[in-house]
């Protein structure tokens, strides 16, 4: 079965280029930031955040650094 191109502009439009998206994306990179200079080894890890964004967090309820897997792979509805 052939796949079918994904149209990224479309999507950004859609999703990543709207206001509150632009704004969590901020933010994490701003945690990032702040982790690498709190001096957290960071480094082929992402850092989250113990609340995540997607559940109400913030910068300040705390980061961690995690691997891709971990942190890309938790219960969403949970």
């Amino acid at each position: 079965m052939p796949s079918k191109k994904r149209n990224y502009k479309a999507e950004y439009e859609k999703y990543q280029g709207q206001p509150e998206q632009i704004h969590n994306r901020s933010l994490r990179n701003q945690a990032r930031r702040k982790a690498a200079k709190e001096g957290m080894d960071i480094a082929g890890k992402d850092v989250g955040h113990v609340v995540a964004l997607s559940k109400g967090g913030s910068n300040s309820t705390g980061l961690k650094a995690q691997t891709k897997g971990t942190n890309r792979s938790f219960a969403r509805n949970a």
